[in-house]
């Protein structure tokens, strides 16, 4: 891939590969379409991907069996395996190919009872709303707001704090209204630049942490309380003001976080997390899923198969 609009995506052939010491082996059948893998492409990220040579892939989610498995490995993945993993892009290592080597600690396997093409909507979003929490450090009985709620990362932020006992506020169209409702929020209010005069309609002082999904940064820092937090994914820094803590979620900083990762797996045995796929398409038509991405409106997570 050279960097361009969705038609820069196209089939290679690349060499095969194999398991070192403490790696497996992943044949890959499912590969999430996250707006990160667009940024990739487009060469927003250029700068950080001249560290390596091309080509690029993009993904940073897949699902698929393990079919070699190398020396020392102790996390229990055996070959024949059905897992899931978040993947670092580097260079030709990234998730949209059939088959990739992966650290075994990125490597767990995927919740029973599901396909490829839905554990793989799982690991990269899921982990950055753990890691959201993570540092946003809020307690059982606290409150949380939610921006872009209705999205994958948002509506994984919603029902993990739900699961830890948080009061949580959430934004979204008028559309998505009875989705984010479904996935748990306990207020919904409508989306808008003026969202944070919403989420102090109903909480006069301000919430306890902020996770913003829908990157309003500046807009909705208002709805913090003092003293409160804030997370952004973007890697947006505000002045500080009010005694609010400021953090970036930089999921990559995940990688290889097994236990986190398999705790998510139980999560969705258990019903407390959905698992929701928009649509699947092949290699060959990954422009088309690109396109569709970057029109917007999507709801659930686009899959490529292979």
């Amino acid at each position: 891939m050279v960097h361009g609009g969705p038609e820069a995506l196209e089939v290679v052939d690349l060499p095969a590969v194999h398991a070192g010491p403490g790696h497996v082996r992943v044949r890959v059948y499912a590969a999430a379409v996250n707006p990160t893998d667009t940024m990739a492409r487009n060469g927003s990220r250029a700068e950080q991907q001249k560290v390596d040579p091309p080509l690029y892939v993009p993904g940073m989610d897949a699902a698929g069996i393990v079919d070699e498995v190398g020396d020392g490995v102790s996390t229990g993945v055996q070959v024949g395996d059905a897992v899931m993993a978040m993947v670092v892009p580097k260079g030709s290592h990234g998730a949209y190919r059939e088959q990739i080597i992966l650290d075994a600690r990125a490597v767990v396997p995927a919740p029973a009872g599901t396909t490829h093409v839905e554990a793989c909507t799982l690991p990269m979003n899921g982990l950055t709303a753990r890691q959201s929490l993570d540092l946003l450090g809020l307690s059982s009985g606290q409150t949380l707001a939610v921006t872009g709620a209705a999205g994958a990362y948002g509506g994984y932020v919603v029902q993990l704090a739900k699961a830890e006992g948080l009061t949580v506020i959430a934004d979204a169209s008028e559309a998505d209204h009875a989705l984010v409702t479904s996935l748990g929020a306990d207020i919904v209010v409508r989306r808008g630049d003026d969202v944070a005069g919403r989420i102090r309609a109903h909480f006069p002082n301000g919430v306890d942490g902020l996770a913003d999904g829908a990157v309003q940064n500046e807009l909705v820092i208002p709805a913090v309380r003092d003293g409160g937090a804030f997370t952004a994914v973007r890697g947006f820094e505000d002045d500080p003001q009010r005694d609010i803590t400021f953090t970036t979620t930089w999921v990559r900083t995940y990688d290889g976080e097994f236990e986190k990762l398999d705790r998510l797996r139980q999560m969705v045995e258990s019903g407390a997390i959905t698992l929701r796929v928009a649509d699947t398409y092949t290699a060959e038509r990954a422009a088309d899923a690109h396109r569709r991405l970057e029109a917007g409106g999507t709801r659930g997570r686009l899959v490529i198969e292979f």
